[in-house]
């Protein structure tokens, strides 16, 4: 099985070196990301300029590329140059993506565009400590997380977020009761005015869903589709030819 590994935070993330050791126990890997951190570009495309890619010797007998572009860029950048991949893996991205974060998530975004391209994607987060590089407790537990999503061909897109200390794997639903984004005002040192775009906690999430399972000790696996449609409002929508008689 040909493994495409990407991120979000850079081809110098020690969450990519991790998700490469973890994706080499399962097929051929080869890594393309981008050069520098591109956290929370959604699913921003490069559209304006030609995208370059470099090859990185980085990640020991795996085959990597940098790339001057988006996560999406990365994807699709890669994909082609492989000719054909079964399997795209995005992260382990330094902090978790649940609830409305999976909007604006460029490590989502990876594993969308593999979607889009009709290969499968997933997506894997970790809690923030692990920003100190240490990934030796949530290696096996992102190897478990792809053992049992690999086990069947469906779902096709998955998002899983991986807490500080798991207890088990559960099958979630994306939190989307409300937008937990905040605007935060602030200064410069030169007293001028700035803001800061973060998210504030959401106080009892509801049972089933990825933040509850996270918050509860889980690894949240949340099966994801790109179908935005509201099929019951399209369902019981009015003729518009009737409406405009």
């Amino acid at each position: 099985m040909r493994i495409l590994v990407a991120n979000d935070d850079g081809i110098y993330s020690p969450g990519i070196a991790a998700l490469a050791r973890v994706a080499s126990d399962f097929g051929d890997v080869r890594v393309v990301a981008p050069d520098v951190e591109r956290s929370s570009a959604g699913h921003a495309i490069t559209a304006s300029r030609p995208v370059r890619h470099k090859r990185t010797d980085i990640f020991n007998g795996v085959e990597a590329f940098r790339v001057d572009g988006t996560p999406a860029d990365c994807v699709a950048l890669g994909a082609h140059l492989w000719g054909h991949v079964d399997l795209v893996l995005s992260g382990i991205n330094l902090g978790v993506n649940l609830g409305n974060a999976i909007w604006h998530s460029g490590t989502l975004a990876a594993a969308k565009q593999a979607a889009l391209l009709g290969i499968r994607g997933i997506a894997l987060s970790a809690h923030s400590p692990v920003q100190q590089g240490d990934f030796s407790g949530i290696e096996p537990w992102a190897r478990r997380a792809l053992e049992a999503i690999l086990a069947d061909d469906e779902p096709a897109l998955v998002n899983v977020n991986l807490p500080p200390q798991p207890r088990g794997l559960r099958w979630t639903r994306q939190a989307v009761d409300r937008y937990n984004g905040r605007v935060v005002e602030s200064e410069d040192p030169e007293g001028r005015q700035v803001f800061w775009f973060t998210v504030a906690p959401i106080d009892a999430p509801r049972e089933g869903t990825d933040l509850w399972a996270f918050d509860a000790g889980w690894v949240s696996m949340t099966p994801l589709r790109l179908d935005l449609t509201d099929h019951e409002a399209l369902a019981a929508a009015p003729d518009p030819a009737r409406a405009l008689r």
